[in-house]
């Protein structure tokens, strides 16, 4: 998923607007018109060579031809014959150009109030299949991966028509504003969201919904891309503008909408599909609240936004050694930027660092908020050793000051509510648990920010350690820890240091059995897990992405299954930002100390000495700081 622009929407020929976009850090472009003054399937050879060469020059690459195939509604056999002559066009720039992806229509474009018929008149579709369906076999023969606009028809008018072409590859070109305000959103925004998001290939953002007063209530855009990621898109967030203010330019309100946008985007870690959000409660230290500074703007950008509207912390600062962003968190949430952590340190309004930067560099930060007196919050993994973490805690106990970890499922009900069902017996003594993680990660991912990323030093190993940790803590949290465990890793399909592959299997001191499996060479776009526990009385089941549409959570108990929870608990705070404020303003225990995060630590520590120095045998855990 990656953040892409129309060039004519800024108003531009595609000669002026490439520098344009480049100035804004725009690396991917969608290709619709003004290129050349022409549209991208009437350029000739020689023009798509000069744009081409264009496009290598400004350091671009084109997300999505956005062409304007079959947008007629039933047409006479001219008018089809122009079309299979448009698709040439469309053909001869996808090979030029190096792209597959395009925008496309299927020659339904009914009256208003036709829109959604489709959907449900088998005599319609017929019609349409039977008038696009040569068009469908030559892009299907070029290896066109051809995206449905739900303009001028509905979404599922759309999702009707792909069933009938039955081409697993192609999909819906998501205008989220288009169809936004309808019943079945209404009804249940997120379950909306995930039915359209694993349809799509391509996600078409207007300035109307994403920009302030412009014609539309805002459409919550960071719910929407966090719910295109958790899917699996891997197309572009496309800006078409369609400037609704004629007192602004194109460019400037296309800029709008690329900045919020940029505020909106997802972590480079998704985690867990989104759950409701906690109800907004106002703290008792409202008006005297804690001031927070955040270094490192990857998965920060969405923790400053966190601190920025929870009750009781405020977001004094921000810091990234990129420019670009820091600048985009900075200005998104109109707080200062730097990219050097020290003017934070020095700053007395900020009372607690939050460590966002590369794993083996969380110590190294953390130990220099420590020593200015700062509070510190730190993300998983705690750091990359546990040598690492024994100085971080040490340094906070002999400074007096809070140490804490962001294991954020900690602070959800369902976490919460698991932990206190086994608390209270309710299946009965444990005696097996599984648990399955499943994703893809391409080189991409692994080669960028500056390659740090599947590397023991910098990542503290691989698909364990990264992307596996908050699982290992929710058993750390809710179960316990084991006493030993072993371990086995491959590296099976990526050119890395580390795993992209680890199983193992934990043993408990009362015999409780667990196996561990991750992975992040899984063939599909996603973020697939399952967790499993057996008890004497019952069982649990959970599961979330892969072929999953939405989140399933299931109790054996009393022998039928239901999907309440025997135990209902609620977390106290709404993240670790609320529960550090809580605990400094009025004392609160942490949820997760830095001992805490350690021990979670061990358990991970305890896999790779047994898979990398023990050859796969029996390792036991060393959950608790060594003496000095």
């Amino acid at each position: 998923m990656r953040l892409s622009v129309f060039t004519d929407e800024l108003g531009l020929d595609v000669t002026q607007a490439v520098s344009v976009l480049r100035q804004w850090g725009i690396d991917t472009v969608d290709l619709r018109g003004l290129l050349y003054n022409r549209a991208v399937e009437a350029l000739s050879d020689a023009q798509l060579g000069d744009l081409r060469r264009l496009l290598d020059d400004h350091g671009l690459r084109v997300g999505c031809i956005e062409s304007s195939l079959a947008k007629v509604h039933l047409p006479d056999s001219a008018r089809r014959a122009a079309e299979a002559a448009k698709l040439e066009g469309v053909i001869r720039a996808a090979d030029a150009l190096d792209c597959r992806l395009v925008r496309s229509f299927f020659f339904w474009q009914p009256p208003r109030d036709q829109v959604g018929i489709l959907a449900v008149r088998p005599d319609e579709q017929q019609r349409v299949l039977d008038a696009f369906l040569p068009l469908a076999e030559r892009a299907r023969a070029a290896g066109l991966v051809l995206a449905f606009e739900n303009c001028g028809v509905s979404h599922d008018d759309v999702l009707a028509m792909l069933r009938l072409l039955a081409v697993p590859e192609w999909g819906l070109a998501w205008d989220v504003a288009n169809t936004w305000n309808c019943p079945e959103r209404e009804a249940d925004v997120t379950a909306f969201c995930r039915r359209l998001a694993a349809a799509a290939r391509v996600v078409h953002v207007k300035a109307r919904g994403c920009v302030p007063g412009q014609g539309m209530d805002l459409i919550p855009y960071d719910e929407v891309l966090q719910i295109c990621d958790q899917a699996g898109l891997r197309g572009p967030v496309s800006v078409e503008t369609h400037n609704p203010d004629p007192q602004a330019s194109p460019a400037d309100m296309s800029r709008k909408v690329v900045d919020a946008l940029r505020a909106a985007w997802p972590s480079a870690a998704p985690g867990t599909a989104p759950r409701p959000k906690a109800p907004a409660v106002r703290r008792p230290w409202h008006d005297e609240p804690v001031g927070f500074a955040v270094v490192g703007l990857g998965m920060g950008h969405n923790r400053a936004k966190d601190i920025h509207t929870t009750s009781g912390t405020r977001l004094v600062g921000v810091c990234d050694l990129v420019e670009e962003r820091a600048r985009r968190t900075g200005e998104a949430l109109d707080v200062p930027w730097t990219t050097d952590a020290r003017r934070w340190l020095d700053d007395p309004a900020v009372e607690v660092v939050v460590v966002m930067t590369e794993t083996g560099r969380h110590g190294e930060v953390a130990q220099a908020a420590l020593e200015a007196g700062k509070h510190v919050i730190t993300t998983k993994p705690m750091e990359a050793s546990l040598a690492a973490c024994d100085a971080m805690i040490r340094t906070a106990e002999e400074r007096g000051l809070l140490l804490a970890v962001d294991f954020g499922r900690r602070f959800q009900d369902d976490l919460v509510s698991l932990k206190a069902t086994l608390a209270a017996g309710a299946i009965g003594k444990l005696l097996s648990g599984s648990f399955e993680l499943k994703i893809l990660r391409d080189m991409d991912y692994f080669r960028g920010q500056g390659g740090w990323r599947g590397t023991r030093r910098w990542d503290g190993g691989g698909v364990l350690s990264n992307q596996s940790i908050h699982h290992i803590d929710e058993f750390a949290f809710a179960v316990g820890l084991p006493r030993r465990v072993r371990c086995c890793l491959r590296t099976q399909t990526h050119p890395i240091e580390a795993e992209d592959y680890g199983t193992a299997v934990w043993e408990y001191a009362d015999g409780l059995m667990i196996t561990f499996t991750s992975t992040t060479s899984y063939p599909q776009q996603t973020w697939f897990d399952r967790l499993e526990l057996v008890g004497t009385a019952g069982a649990h089941f959970r599961v979330e992405g892969g072929p999953f549409e939405k989140p399933m959570e299931r109790w054996f108990l009393q022998g039928a299954w239901t999907d309440q929870a025997p135990v209902r608990a609620q977390p106290e705070w709404r993240n670790a930002a609320d529960n550090m404020a809580a605990a400094l303003r009025s004392g609160a225990a942490l949820t997760c100390t830095g001992r805490d995060g350690r021990r979670t630590q061990s358990i991970l520590d305890a896999m790779y000495r047994s898979a990398c120095d023990a050859d796969g045998a029996w390792v036991d855990l060393a959950p608790e700081l060594p003496q000095a």
